[in-house]
């Protein structure tokens, strides 16, 4: 079985949740109602940045939960699929995506974010698509 790409793995329904945090975990306290968010709520939340402005995970997790009516954002599962939304921009890049037509992930992620260091595209990517607008 040939492994899964990071498109696919995006394009696997997921579906949001609201619901009380189990336990005091990442700086969330246990009761607090938690978003935990899906790929495509990540991926639509970004789009959504204009260009030329950059914004960093914090406040991406305090922005999805106001809009989710939540108090907080789960952090890990945040993370992780902030992961797939950039490592799926990045795919649709390099099988001939336009760059203006992918998902700028990198108005969220800077050279600094620990998710960075994993992708695929490398720090590089992210900073010159930064520097090109201007961040």
């Amino acid at each position: 079985m040939a492994k899964k790409t990071w498109t696919d793995k995006f394009a696997t329904p997921v579906q949001h949740q609201v619901k009380p945090a189990p336990m005091d975990i990442a700086g969330m306290k246990k009761g607090e109602i938690m978003l935990i968010p899906s790929p495509r709520i990540i991926d639509t939340f970004i789009r959504g940045i204009p260009r030329g402005t950059s914004m960093d995970v914090k406040t991406l997790r305090l922005k999805l939960a106001r809009r989710y009516k939540a108090e907080v954002t789960c952090p890990i599962t945040t993370g992780f699929h902030l992961r797939t939304v950039a490592e799926a921009a990045y795919e649709a890049h390099m099988q001939g995506t336009d760059i203006n037509e992918i998902t700028p992930f990198w108005r969220v992620l800077d050279a600094d974010t620990p998710t960075t260091k994993k992708l695929a595209c490398g720090a590089s990517f992210v900073i010159r698509q930064r520097s090109r607008e201007g961040l």
